[in-house]
């Protein structure tokens, strides 16, 4: 039975693990400001006799070196996420991204708890090396402009924690997540599927950002936090980078058609229920995409044994449900008169 700490535990994410750890009899606490994550997300935790959770951020010291004392393991998920989030508050990304990493390492070197260590796919930025592979050089583009801040904090988060592996021995391990989706997952700061699967619930037309050629692979959240609980029980883990994504490619155009067909429950006539918005309208003149965004799971898969098993409409199905059940008004995308 492990003593686990979450940062960010109320986020997307971290809500998932949490309870994938306490179904593996492990306790639980979380730390989370609620900036972006939300006390809803955990209410169905609070009161489990292995779960604890600290309204705070890990930018409080006291609070952060008493919670890594208690701790045999820290996953550390906390920071600033969402394409929209990164253009509108770059300093604030910065800051909370490099910052906080410092602050849970410095406080996990002096309990020598064990670190996950959550990165992204942003950090291999407009590479054209497709599927991207952990030992890929990155690509980022120039640095005035702020899209490209995101991607090189969390590079300076992995350099950071790698440097703690190899100077002090801290056993460290990462994991770049590559669009993880699913239930609970808000589409406040840019996220695709439930902003999708809003619009369309509301009979909305699905906005659709540049010409939506690019194609993502987007992972089911539940597929994600088994492959984080898996590496953090693996000793050969420790000092590595991994990938953790589906290899499930689909463009943000059939990714908006999919979502049309399964809530009307018909696939056709969808493109003009489908508004393309320029990237320079979305967020920021200049504004840049990469076209294809792709993982090799190779490598996690030969260490832990990993892999993806749920599909993208298994996924979409499962927001969907989500969301109805968020809002009874909208059943089938069509709103029920409330008499």
């Amino acid at each position: 039975m492990t003593r686990t700490l979450i940062t960010g535990g109320a986020g997307f994410i971290g809500s998932h693990l949490a309870e994938a750890l306490l179904a593996r009899g492990h306790h639980v606490t979380i730390i989370d400001d609620l900036s972006t994550g939300s006390l809803a997300n955990v209410q169905h935790l609070i009161g489990h006799e292995r779960f604890r959770f600290a309204i705070e951020t890990i930018g409080n010291e006291m609070v952060l070196d008493r919670l890594v004392s208690e701790c045999d393991v820290i996953f550390h998920l906390a920071a600033a996420v969402g394409v929209q989030l990164i253009i509108q508050k770059p300093v604030h990304t910065i800051e909370t991204n490099i910052m906080g990493t410092e602050a849970v390492l410095k406080a996990a070197l002096r309990y020598r708890a064990r670190v996950l260590v959550a990165s992204t796919s942003e950090v291999y930025g407009k590479s054209e090396r497709v599927p991207y592979s952990e030992a890929n050089d990155v690509v980022l583009g120039p640095t005035v402009r702020n899209r490209w801040a995101y991607a090189a904090s969390k590079m300076v988060d992995e350099f950071l924690a790698l440097a703690y592996q190899r100077e002090h021995g801290l056993p460290v391990v990462i994991f770049r997540l590559f669009n993880t989706v699913g239930p609970r997952q808000t589409g406040q700061y840019g996220m695709v599927i439930p902003r999708f699967v809003q619009q369309a619930l509301a009979s909305q037309p699905l906005t659709v950002y540049g010409d939506g050629t690019q194609t993502r692979c987007f992972c089911n959240v539940v597929d994600s936090v088994r492959a984080i609980a898996d590496l953090a029980e693996s000793d050969e883990a420790v000092g590595q980078v991994f990938n953790v994504g589906s290899t499930e490619e689909v463009t943000i155009l059939d990714l908006a058609r999919r979502t049309l067909a399964l809530v009307h429950g018909q696939d056709d006539a969808w493109r003009d229920q489908v508004t393309l918005v320029p990237y320079a309208e979305a967020y920021a003149a200049g504004f840049e995409d990469m076209l294809r965004r792709v993982p090799d799971v190779s490598k996690i898969h030969q260490a832990i044994g990993w892999q993806p098993t749920i599909s993208l409409d298994e996924t979409l199905r499962q927001v969907i449900t989500y969301y109805r059940l968020q809002n009874p008004s909208s059943q089938n995308g069509r709103l029920i008169s409330r008499q």
